[in-house]
């Protein structure tokens, strides 16, 4: 089995929303661990990337168009696959570091640690509120304050891309354009949140840069 790697880099506060609120504390909650420490679904982190290779390619000239939904189908799988349609690529969720989780881990499991689950993801996190804001009166509207818990900028995620077997050039040029484009990841990413740099490396640690881009093109 290829074990690739994609990392991702907070260049802004994010919200990786896990659909519910906490009651008293926020209206939008972060998913977190056991632990506390937050992460990106591997399912989420999937059709994320499978959302950039199809805008991609549906720019592409018609003659070269259907080779590369071809490799998209071979890379991602379809809806309702077989056997012979599954996926070749199987993501993992997007953690921070494992040295951290581990030594923090092993922490929180001492009968005598200082630390609590609260304590990591507040660590980790802040709340941010906003309010809509009545146009006529320059207001804030009658309970229309929200409160959504962000993970911290700067932070490094990293997810295993798992292969099977060795992908080719052309799957490998695909999920280098996917992950070279996704630059938005969470809720609230259309109003600023969750930008984001991606770099995939080979299972030797190595970052693949523009060699599998130009492949593509």
């Amino acid at each position: 089995m290829d074990i690739y790697t994609l990392k991702i880099k907070l260049l802004s506060d994010a919200t990786f929303g896990r659909g519910d609120g906490v009651a008293g504390s926020v209206d939008q909650e972060v998913e977190h661990d056991t632990y506390g420490f937050p992460y990106l679904r591997g399912r989420t982190l999937k059709g994320l990337l499978s959302e950039e290779c199809d805008n991609f390619i549906a720019v592409l000239h018609d003659n070269i168009r259907q080779h590369w939904e071809d490799v998209a189908c071979q890379l991602f799988g379809k809806p309702g696959s077989s056997l012979d349609t599954i996926a070749q690529i199987q993501i993992g969720n997007a953690c921070l570091p494992e040295d951290l989780r581990q030594v923090v881990g092993y922490d929180l499991k001492q009968k005598n640690s200082q630390l609590n689950k609260t304590d990591i993801l507040e660590s980790l996190t802040t709340i941010r509120r906003q309010t809509s804001i009545n146009p006529k009166t320059g207001t804030p509207d009658n309970k229309s304050l929200r409160s959504s818990r962000v993970i911290l900028r700067e932070l490094e995620f990293i997810a295993p891309l798992s292969f099977e077997s060795t992908p080719n050039n052309n799957v490998l040029a695909l999920l280098s354009v996917g992950a070279f484009a996704l630059r938005r990841i969470g809720s609230g990413r259309n109003r600023g949140r969750g930008y984001v740099k991606c770099s995939l490396f080979y299972p030797e640690s190595n970052e693949i840069k523009d060699d599998y881009l130009h492949h593509f093109l």
